[in-house]
């Protein structure tokens, strides 16, 4: 009989390592929160590498130790996220204990509650979930948490300020006002952009100062963002997308500026450009 509690740890270890994290605490935060007890009873459906979902051999919590997307709602397509590339993300807003961080699109509670073992019980966690199943699923999965708050509705406003961390776990087409406005000095928002097909890039963004900060951190594929998404910012994106060089994204300006070469995707309020501006 395997210890589970090893098997966790193994997998903790090989999703940060697949995601580049070197954060210890990111491993240990893996290694503590229990897939089982956010996913409910098993047996639990995995994707295929076909893309169609196979039912686990039986109950065995250790069948959700693996490196694969887990199926929250099958009926609609409706998936964990995989525990690498979530290590990624996580990983790049750089938790501290004590820091204070809202997640966009918590599910049911599984990423939301590794968000909660980095902060400890000295920080605090927002959780919000458009969807109000999943919102009473996570609040109920997260309630051993006392730092942690869950709640329902649109992630359009996350509904608290003066956040060090935002994560947005779901695919918008631009940054929203309320999102950066919530950042404290030194905030950091990671932001999956997603075109009409639902892939496109992840950014992470810095407050600095009066400006931000911003670099491409990776591809996605994600559910769309309720609230967030605008047909006219899609077919921008989509071109821009097209046309690649995001590497070369620098900064998030809010400054009006015509547009020029240095801005990879430029809207009406923002844009992802090579030059800095202000905020």
């Amino acid at each position: 009989m395997l210890d589970l509690s090893a098997v966790r740890r193994i997998y903790a270890e090989m999703a940060c390592a697949y995601a580049g994290a070197t954060d210890p605490r990111l491993v240990d935060a893996f290694a503590a929160v229990p897939r089982e007890h956010y996913l409910g009873p098993g047996p639990w459906k995995f994707v295929t590498d076909t893309e169609r979902y196979a039912e686990t051999p039986s109950d065995d919590p250790i069948y959700l130790y693996e490196d694969r997307l887990c199926a929250i709602d099958a009926a609609r397509r409706l998936n964990n996220g995989l525990p690498g590339f979530l290590a990624r993300l996580i990983g790049a807003l750089a938790l501290k204990p004590g820091e204070r961080v809202a997640h966009v699109g918590a599910g049911v509670g599984y990423y939301t509650a590794i968000m909660a073992e980095m902060v400890g019980a000295s920080g605090r966690v927002f959780g919000r979930e458009v969807d109000a199943d999943l919102a009473r699923r996570a609040a109920a999965n997260l309630a051993h948490y006392r730092h942690v708050e869950v709640t329902g509705g649109s992630g359009v406003d996350p509904g608290h300020r003066d956040l060090d961390a935002l994560f947005i776990n779901a695919g918008a087409t631009h940054p929203l006002p309320a999102w950066l406005d919530a950042l404290a000095p030194g905030g950091r928002l990671v932001l999956p952009l997603t075109a009409e097909n639902r892939w496109g890039i992840v950014v992470k963004i810095t407050r600095r100062g009066t400006g931000f900060d911003a670099a491409c951190i990776g591809n996605v594929g994600i559910y769309p963002c309720d609230g967030a998404r605008d047909p006219a910012a899609e077919k921008a994106l989509g071109r821009a997308l097209k046309k690649g060089d995001q590497e070369k994204i620098a900064a998030l300006r809010r400054d009006r500026h015509p547009r020029g070469d240095g801005c990879w995707l430029h809207g009406r309020s923002w844009c992802f450009s090579a030059a800095s501006g202000e905020g």
